[in-house]
């Protein structure tokens, strides 16, 4: 094993961020009971944010981002893991408040890990990632509110981003009928390619609704907020649910009671951060089963660390289409 590995460090001076790749070792990484040989990371909309510097998620100086990550066990302490164990890890703040999958090697807590479930390696685990987790979290959200495949139309915004786009081809996978919002205007070939039998247009579905409009959905999942969640709200069948995970659009929510009151509609916060360890396994091993192997494909891309600056200007702007995976090692 190498005395030192790369990682992408985050730093920030005179007010800026600054990323540089830099050569670690096992002395500079952060306390836990469990070091790791990262294989793969993956780029998420809170990663951009993070590496330019545009939105507050870094909480300590100097930080390796990077919320998700999967690779083998080094080294253990814990009475769950041993060296050699593929895990992954999403969320727990990773990559925010704790250093993150952007290095080569990791140090962590073994509560925030799972083990990598049969049927995934960790390439495929990173095309899926935080985004693709919380798109089956949302999924599991809507069949927790009874919204099955004979109740009507799904409608999922976002669609051509990393949750969306999964969970338009989970959703398709289990036989729902989808229905996909996006901004893109070449991403129509994408998103039916993953199962979408509807595209709608981000500017159809983002003018402010009344109060109450037409019944369409079934249910949706939501990454967009503000105005776009409120006119589907507005626009849900009767006892139709919401899956809200996101706000890509916004933080605010300009609606009325009247979707609640009159139709019985739900709306259901889903967070992969902090999600329980025993909801994380079951999730994982139903992206195994209910995620189309081809759609990984359709879905990730692959890139350095080096790449990863220019990247995460784009994603923050919409620039990004599906997954981003980082190969650690390329």
């Amino acid at each position: 094993m190498s005395d030192t590995f790369k990682a992408l460090v985050l730093t920030q001076e005179d007010g800026k961020t600054v990323s540089t790749i830099k050569q670690l070792s096992n002395d500079d990484l952060p306390e836990g009971d469990v070091l790791l040989a990262v294989e793969y990371s993956s780029l998420n909309y809170k990663d951009g944010l993070a590496i330019t510097g545009k939105g507050k998620i870094v909480r300590q100086w100097p930080l390796v981002p990077g919320i998700d990550l999967a690779g083998s066990v080094l080294e253990s302490s814990s009475a769950d893991y041993k060296p050699g164990d593929r895990v992954v890890l999403t969320g727990w703040s990773v990559g925010e408040k704790y250093w993150g999958g952007y290095s080569q090697r990791q140090r962590v807590q073994s509560k925030w890990l799972v083990p990598l479930p049969d049927g995934l390696d960790c390439k495929q685990a990173m095309a899926i990632g935080t985004a693709g987790f919380t798109a089956m979290l949302c999924v599991m959200t809507l069949e927790d509110a009874g919204v099955t495949p004979d109740k009507g139309t799904v409608l999922v915004t976002g669609a051509s981003g990393g949750v969306g786009s999964v969970a338009v081809a989970i959703l398709a996978k289990l036989g729902y009928t989808v229905a996909a919002v996006s901004a893109k205007a070449d991403a129509d070939d994408f998103l039916r390619s993953l199962g979408a039998s509807e595209i709608l247009t981000r500017e159809e579905m983002s003018e402010k609704p009344r109060a109450l409009e037409g019944q369409r959905w079934a249910g949706a999942v939501d990454v967009v907020g503000t105005t776009t969640l409120a006119r589907v709200l507005a626009e849900m069948n009767y006892g139709g649910c919401v899956a809200a995970c996101g706000l890509a659009g916004g933080a605010d929510l300009p609606t009325t009671v009247m979707p609640f009151i009159l139709r019985n509609v739900s709306l259901r916060g889903v967070d992969s951060v902090m999600c329980p360890v025993e909801r994380r396994k079951l999730a994982w091993r139903r992206l195994v089963t209910d995620l189309p192997a081809k759609a990984l494909g359709e879905i990730g891309h692959v890139a350095s660390l080096e790449q990863l600056p220019d990247l995460a200007e784009k994603i923050t702007t919409g620039g990004v289409r599906g997954r981003v995976i980082v190969d650690l090692n390329a």
